[in-house]
């Protein structure tokens, strides 16, 4: 993988790259960012460059060679670190470590650079598991990072998301960062930098990347998906510096095209006031999981505001899709000085609710009751 292929972040990439022309590449770096700014996409780049351009001694033959085996991301001295579930079956006593789901992790990476934890989650099958980087992948690291490079360069360790390492695993890699190995180089994805270790931020040199610019986003979806000017430029607007959005987008199977649905019939059915089919619209929600309740009523809270902006008439402030923006035409009107903030605090209460493991039923049918009284005050 080139730089070339990381949307935007242009600043990070020249940063990386002086470093290393000038000779002063820390042996541990750490990209913090939001998720779908291109974090692992510039981590892949980076390594990639430095197990190819990054290798003043290598010849050609070893370059191309690099290359053929990091189109499969299968070269020796690259290393991968992940959070991993147990399988249902797999013995208490074995010790999971990253590579045993290299094969999906590999599969995954090869569809492209930019994706979340519940899309790896996916790939492994995890149901409600949570995902972590324990102890037995730290004693891994350990021993492949002892051997010597195998092509003579750089050994990279990209590590995704250490912030989801447990307090053994991280305790061993903080004896890795302050005795590393010669010629490695570690490359932290992280999204939570406050969950690591203090010890561990200390020893790593944080490059903050920004979100993608709204520009670059567009000139992406044009020359990658080929979505016309227009579209592609309301589309990167929504997306808020965030390739996974701006993808999600384009997906007409994406949950923001039901949560829409659902969006529409709530504020139709509260306006009309029609309890009994409200109760149903009850039912429905509540047999979805918590996270996707949560991210349904994130995704109304972000409508309530979009709607009272539009009321001001200025297209520059809309960040809607067409269809969303066709309803607000209509409904916008109903969202106003008089309730949205009432309607806001509602729908952040209920996302409380949920996350505290209160009653789905519950607190949805009461968000239908309180909706009829607040739509009333326009």
């Amino acid at each position: 993988m080139t730089f070339d292929e990381v949307i935007g972040q242009q600043e990070a990439r020249q940063r990386l790259l002086l470093m290393t022309e000038e000779q002063r590449l820390p042996h541990a770096i750490m990209l913090c960012g939001p998720s779908g700014s291109g974090k692992m996409a510039l981590a892949l780049a980076f390594a990639s460059y430095l197990l190819t351009e990054g290798h003043p001694h290598g010849s050609d033959m070893q370059r191309r060679q690099a290359t053929a085996m990091l189109s499969k991301w299968e070269h020796p001295d690259l290393h991968f670190t992940f959070p991993v579930i147990r399988p249902a079956g797999t013995s208490a006593e074995h010790k999971m470590t990253s590579d045993d789901f290299g094969k999906e992790w590999r599969l995954m990476l090869t569809k492209g650079p930019y994706f979340t934890l519940d899309q790896w989650l996916t790939e492994m099958n995890a149901a409600n598991q949570q995902a972590e980087i324990g102890v037995g992948q730290s004693d891994e690291l350990l021993r492949k990072l002892s051997l010597k490079s195998s092509q003579g360069g750089y050994k990279v360790s990209i590590i995704w998301l250490p912030e989801r390492m447990n307090l053994q695993c991280a305790n061993k890699l903080l004896k890795l960062l302050e005795e590393p190995p010669t010629q490695t180089v570690f490359i932290m994805v992280c999204e939570e930098p406050g969950q690591l270790l203090e010890t561990i931020r200390s020893r790593v040199q944080r490059i903050d990347i920004k979100k993608i610019d709204t520009e670059h986003i567009r000139q992406a979806l044009v020359s990658q998906r080929g979505i016309d000017e227009e579209s592609a430029l309301r589309i990167a607007r929504m997306a808020n510096g965030s390739w996974l959005k701006a993808l999600s987008e384009l997906d007409a199977g994406n949950e923001n095209h039901l949560f829409f649905d659902m969006f529409v019939m709530l504020m139709r059915l509260a306006y009309m006031r029609n309890i009994h089919d409200l109760k149903k619209w009850t039912e429905n929600v509540s047999s979805y999981g918590r996270e996707k309740q949560k991210r349904m009523l994130t995704y109304f809270l972000r409508l309530v505001r979009e709607n009272f902006v539009y009321n001001f008439k200025n297209p520059e402030l809309v960040y809607m899709s067409q269809e969303e923006e066709n309803f607000a035409r209509n409904f916008a009107r109903f969202i106003n000085e008089a309730n949205v903030v009432e309607i806001s605090e509602l729908l952040q209460r209920c996302i409380r609710d949920i996350s505290q493991n209160a009653n789905g039923k519950i607190v949805f049918f009461d968000l239908c009751l309180k909706m009829i009284v607040l739509l009333i005050q326009k």
